[in-house]
């Protein structure tokens, strides 16, 4: 399998190439760098395992939600390159990548990922661990104010953790939430790699779409709407 996966949708800007057992990554964090570093990095791994974006079986988008502007740009890049190579995009969500890499590190039942949604909200989403150790949604990924978190009840099978930069953000959630939760982890936002362990899982079970058919996981569509020209 050759999959090229890259995530923008945070503060961080992240690319990784798996190309069989083999999987490479550039990752930076770096705010408001992502326009000039997403295009060398996707060079750098495509030329360190030797491929052209042509001998891929499909791109895989960290889909958000997330940064509208980081967004975009993860989306375009996506686009272009599988428009131009013939491939397909199979969008993963930015949240569930975060509660991946919580799977892959810690013995987690259960993680509850907040990205900064700025106007005092998160972008929330609740996975549980599957079979294989991937994320599989609890609920429906959205927009959540600093409240307790309705539905989650207690866990079955052991800890529930919470992951993502929202969480420092706003003090108030996690405050409000800590009777719920475990504890908190170190993992604040989606790597390429586990962008990779999902899609892998995705393009087996025909989540692939055509470039054209991709939308971005905005939640917040207000923000990604143009105000009307005045008259």
């Amino acid at each position: 399998m050759k999959i090229l996966a890259l995530d923008t949708s945070s503060l961080a800007c992240s690319v990784a190439l798996q190309i069989g057992d083999r999987v490479v990554e550039r990752h930076a964090e770096q705010e408001r760098e992502h326009t000039r570093l997403l295009l060398p990095m996707i060079r750098a791994v495509l030329d360190e395992l030797g491929v052209e974006p042509g001998e891929l079986d499909a791109i895989a988008l960290g889909n958000g939600p997330g940064s509208f502007i980081g967004m975009r740009i993860g989306a375009s890049v996506a686009q272009g390159l599988a428009h131009g190579a013939g491939l397909r995009i199979v969008p993963v969500s930015s949240l569930a990548a975060v509660a991946a890499e919580v799977f892959a590190r810690h013995d987690a039942a259960e993680v509850v990922v907040a990205q900064d949604a700025h106007m005092n909200e998160v972008y929330l989403g609740c996975f549980s661990r599957n079979a294989v150790g991937l994320p599989m949604a609890l609920m429906p990924e959205r927009l959540h104010a600093q409240e307790p978190i309705a539905g989650l009840g207690a866990t079955r099978n052991g800890a529930r953790l919470a992951a993502g930069a929202g969480w420092g953000r706003y003090p108030a959630l996690l405050a409000a939430n800590r009777p719920q939760l475990d504890g908190t982890v170190d993992v604040l936002y989606p790597r390429a790699t586990a962008v990779l362990r999902i899609a892998a899982e995705g393009l087996a079970n025909g989540a692939a779409m055509l470039p054209a058919d991709l939308v971005p996981a905005y939640l917040r569509h207000t923000v990604a709407v143009a105000p009307a020209a005045s008259s």
